[in-house]
């Protein structure tokens, strides 16, 4: 990337941006309190934004959709989880009793449950069911400590369930006794890419950066990438597609891992973390601003849902990313 941009000019720039792209700026790149004047206009213009209600109402219809696949852009999971991301919490309005449907369906495993429909060729019933997988239970979890749940006693024992599934290797493809001999497309004794994907998204969220099996599922993504010509367990290639920036974090992506590796302290320094995150540095324009390289098609709409502009989201991501490392 240019040296020569002029980091406060991007800035300037992000603050025209939508209602969530300036109060995120204001909170986690200029650091400004919440308390402040200017944070606080932005986070009302945000509450009460179109679009960020339009997704509020359709994650309101959490017991009547139904996953199934797990990259499902459109899907309740995904769009709980951008709220999250941007800010939204239980005491804003109608987020509480989103939180009340997702907190009623709690298997007695530990995680909380997402309606779901698995094919019988991966084992599942073909049936609609409560249940979970570890493809979706921990960003399910990211999103209520997000929002401000993360002392509560039926998420604390959730994470608790979900942690403890790690391996030496990592997290594998698990889920719920309910759904029997479910499995995806890959050996039982390998990690899955993406559930230890998701659970360093979870303990990141709660601090717990120097967990045995998070320092284990750090290690799998990042021989992975040093692999990823001969490597990609479960499907989970890092190859063509996965190199593309795409936004929101709905699925497997460079973006995503970097957004999530980021935040432990120690990747900063590895030869392969450092590979990822300027392979994203270098796709900037002259302007330090980022073009979308692929979108999900279900956001239509959305600022970062076309590839011919700099998104502001896409940009605020990035410098985020870039501001984390810069930390000593």
């Amino acid at each position: 990337m240019n040296t020569l941009i002029d980091p406060n000019s991007t800035l300037h720039w992000l603050s025209s941006g939508p209602s969530w792209v300036q109060y995120r700026t204001l909170l986690d790149l200029k650091h400004q309190p919440e308390t402040d004047q200017e944070v606080k206009l932005a986070r009302a213009v945000m509450v009460h934004d179109e679009q960020i209600h339009a997704l509020i109402l359709d994650i309101e219809k959490w017991n009547d959709v139904v996953l199934k696949r797990h990259n499902d852009a459109s899907h309740p999971l995904h769009e709980l989880a951008f709220i999250a991301e941007i800010g939204l919490d239980q005491k804003d309005p109608q987020i509480s009793s989103l939180l009340s449907q997702i907190l009623s369906h709690q298997s007695p495993e530990g995680p909380f449950e997402v309606l779901m429909n698995v094919s019988e060729t991966f084992g599942g019933s073909g049936q609609d069911q409560w249940t979970w997988v570890l493809c979706d239970a921990p960003l399910l979890l990211y999103s209520l400590v997000k929002m401000g749940l993360g002392n509560d006693e039926r998420v604390q024992k959730a994470i608790q369930s979900l942690t403890a599934l790690g391996r030496e290797n990592g997290w594998p493809c698990a889920a719920s006794a309910s759904m029997g001999k479910f499995h995806g497309p890959g050996r039982r004794e390998d990690p899955c890419p993406y559930s230890n994907l998701l659970m360093l998204k979870l303990l990141a969220s709660i601090g717990d950066l120097e967990n045995p099996k998070a320092l284990s599922g750090i290690e799998i993504i990042l021989a992975l990438w040093e692999n990823s010509q001969t490597k990609w367990p479960y499907l989970f290639h890092m190859g063509t597609n996965f190199r593309k920036l795409k936004i929101p974090f709905i699925w497997y992506g460079i973006l995503h891992v970097c957004e999530v590796l980021s935040e432990f302290p120690h990747v900063h320094s590895d030869p392969r973390f450092i590979e990822m995150s300027t392979l994203i540095k270098n796709k900037s324009n002259s302007k330090g601003q980022f073009t979308p390289e692929s979108i999900w098609t279900k956001w239509k709409g959305w600022e970062f849902t076309q590839k011919k502009e700099p998104s502001y989201w896409l940009t605020f991501l990035i410098l985020r990313i870039e501001k984390r490392l810069s930390v000593k």
